[in-house]
């Protein structure tokens, strides 16, 4: 960016500069900040046309309230790249998502203006009413905002922190940042409420002078409040024949208001600052707003990769002969599935671009439904339609599935209902971070009885296993696989059945001088591929040890008991790989096993270290919780 364009944004290092501005200085703010956003992110890829929506909420909202004291929450942190850019990070931003460099997503850690970490939607009511409370409760005058969109609205934490925000004491504001959009296009009823919700501009105006002429003469209690509120509820309900939810439940709703009219924005958010009660700012904005491409196409540009910022075309790297993602391999498959067998259906909470679930949705929409940002009912309404006959295949990314724990447990579990759930985006994901990681799903899910649970080590074993899921009756089957590119080019192989609980020897034991290696690997899912690249390695290198025995164990729940027997009675040493967290997961089955039968063995774990790990690319992130193939070599030459 020439620094004809930079003038006033590189004045700002904190909010505090951006305040000594005048007000008709904000509309060129926020156009040198939108396109550095554009240069930055084209070249250093993120989270992108969420961000450019709120250029003119970040900057207002950092004008008139006094951020760091006065606290913004925002909901899903990919709105808060321009927040960074304005609180301390802009000369640094261009180390985002980079090992070592600013976070992702907001986070305590990282900045004082950071309020909470918030890589999942749905949260921040809840959270900031935590803090109003806290504020209220300590006497304080500290304003405390929740800035929720992009579709988080559909999540029932938030319906929970709204219905408790109006019965709660508490000077919260909620702004609602409505722009149709959470990846995909925004569904359901909420999203067909808010297109259609109108209040009169003017009967508000009228509304705020009269409570706070009343409020000044001191003729309003707390209770007198509500009782005026919901009388003027009442009656605007009567004049615009409409029932508006937010006002229903006790909170004063205005708008709806253009959320790229800043100046405007400024004049709103002063008039209501201050008021007591919980209140919501509904504003209007477009996901992508003021950059062509991403405004005609937002799913593509919410998280583009690297773009020429004056076409808007995407910069693409040689795919000749890659391989096929994971994602896509599943949309193909289920498709494929889905063709044979009118039986089964899709579901996905707001994500059939990202799990590729739109493959099976473009030839079969009846089919496929996309519930919103709504992990739980994702699942509890595929286990309504097992109920009845219908097989349900429910792609969820493994760290959002956290969200759906009790539901897996206690609407498909407990009553062995043939739901199939599949975990895209499972293990180290990378650049995202600790939030969006997908190691803690087979510690947590293995605890649950009548779960399979199973992960493939290339793209053939998913599309069977895939197969092998759809025909199994009696129970749910969970099936994990990882962000990004498989191994094999050649991939559409046969659908057919796998014997539930068995693995495979992948390579055989060989030893040096004709001894017989006593080491034997059990790998779980597609880090097994990293196990192959370590035995080349020794092959290669020439080094002076046994090459071990390789299994890919295929399935956690039920263990392969023959495998398991055979490789106890074997070998001394055996080493266990997962891309998964270490403790409670596929080693520590591998463990108790052991000890439940008798052997004592010598086993090394390698999995997720017992910390959360931070943003970076994937290769370096294996390498320092020690998955890498030179890690494993280590393991195999103690």
């Amino acid at each position: 960016m020439d620094n004809s364009t930079e003038s006033l944004l590189s004045t700002i290092s904190y909010p505090s500069d951006l305040r000594k501005l005048s007000i008709k200085q904000l509309p060129q703010v926020c156009q040198e900040l939108r396109q550095f956003l554009i240069n930055e992110l084209s070249r250093n890829p993120g989270h992108f046309a969420s961000s450019l929506g709120v250029v003119e909420l970040t900057v207002a909202l950092h004008y008139v309230f006094d951020t760091p004291e006065d606290r913004i929450v925002w909901d899903v942190g990919h709105q808060a790249y321009g927040h960074k850019v304005l609180t301390g990070r802009r000369e640094i931003f261009h180390t985002n998502r980079h090992l070592g460099g600013i976070k992702p997503f907001p986070s305590p850690q990282e900045s004082e203006y950071d309020t909470t970490t918030c890589g999942h939607a749905s949260v921040s009511i809840s959270a900031a009413l935590g803090m109003a409370v806290a504020a209220k409760k300590d006497g304080s005058e500290r304003h405390v905002i929740a800035v929720i969109g992009d579709g988080a609205m559909s999540g029932g934490l938030a319906f929970e922190g709204l219905n408790n925000a109006g019965s709660t004491p508490n000077n919260m504001l909620i702004i609602l940042n409505d722009n149709n959009m959470s990846i995909d296009h925004a569904v359901g009823g909420m999203k067909e409420y808010l297109l259609h919700l109108h209040t009169s501009s003017t009967y508000n105006r009228l509304r705020n002078k009269v409570a706070q002429k009343l409020t000044s003469w001191g003729w309003l209690s707390d209770k007198g409040k509500k009782r005026i509120i919901r009388l003027n509820n009442s009656i605007k309900s009567f004049i615009h024949n409409q029932q508006n939810v937010f006002e229903g439940m006790d909170i004063r709703y205005f708008g709806p208001h253009d959320g790229h009219d800043v100046i405007s924005l400024v004049y709103t958010l002063q008039s209501i600052k201050d008021m007591t009660g919980p209140k919501l700012l509904h504003i209007h904005t477009q996901k992508g707003h003021g950059y062509q491409p991403a405004e005609n196409n937002p799913t593509v540009f919410h998280a583009p990769g690297k773009f020429d910022p004056e076409t808007g075309e995407q910069i693409k790297g040689n795919a000749t002969d890659m391989p096929p993602r994971y994602q896509d391999v599943f949309g193909e498959t289920l498709l494929e599935l889905a063709r044979k067998n009118d039986r089964i259906v899709g579901v996905t909470p707001a994500m059939p671009t990202g799990c590729s679930m739109n493959i099976m949705m473009r030839e079969m929409p009846d089919r496929c439904f996309d519930v919103g940002i709504a992990e739980g009912h994702a699942v509890t309404f595929s286990a309504g339609m097992a109920k009845d006959g219908l097989i349900p295949v429910c792609n969820i990314y493994s760290s959002f599935a956290q969200r759906a724990y009790d539901n897996i447990i206690h609407d498909v579990a407990l009553s062995r209902l043939h739901v199939v759930m599949c975990l895209d985006r499972a293990g180290i994901v990378g650049e995202d971070g600790p939030t969006h990681h997908g190691v803690f799903d087979l510690p947590s899910l293995r605890a649950i009885p009548n779960l399979t649970i199973a992960s493939p080590m290339n793209e053939a074993e998913l599309r069977r296993m895939m197969y092998t899921a759809i025909k199994k009756q009696d129970g749910p089957f969970v099936i994990r696989y990882p962000r990004g590119n498989g191994v094999m080019t050649d991939w559409r192989c046969p659908l057919e059945a796998i014997e539930i609980g068995t693995g495979r020897m992948v390579s055989e034991s060989k030893g040096t001088d004709g001894k017989f290696s006593k080491t034997a690997i059990l790998s779980f899912g597609p880090i097994g591929n990293t196990v192959q690249q370590a035995i080349k390695i020794i092959l290669n290198k020439e080094i002076n040890t046994s090459l071990p025995a390789h299994y890919d164990m295929r399935f956690l729940k039920p263990l392969d008991e023959k495998i398991m027997q055979s490789v106890a009675e074997s070998y001394d040493h055996i080493i266990t790989v997962e891309d998964g967290a270490q403790k409670g997961g596929f080693g520590s089955a591998v463990l108790e096993w052991l000890s439940d039968n008798g052997y004592a063995k010598k086993v090394t774990r390698l999995g997720i270290p017992d910390r959360f790990i931070e943003h970076g690319t994937p290769i370096q992130l294996y390498e320092i919780c020690g998955l890498d193939a030179e890690s494993i070599v280590k393991a195999i030459c103690i």
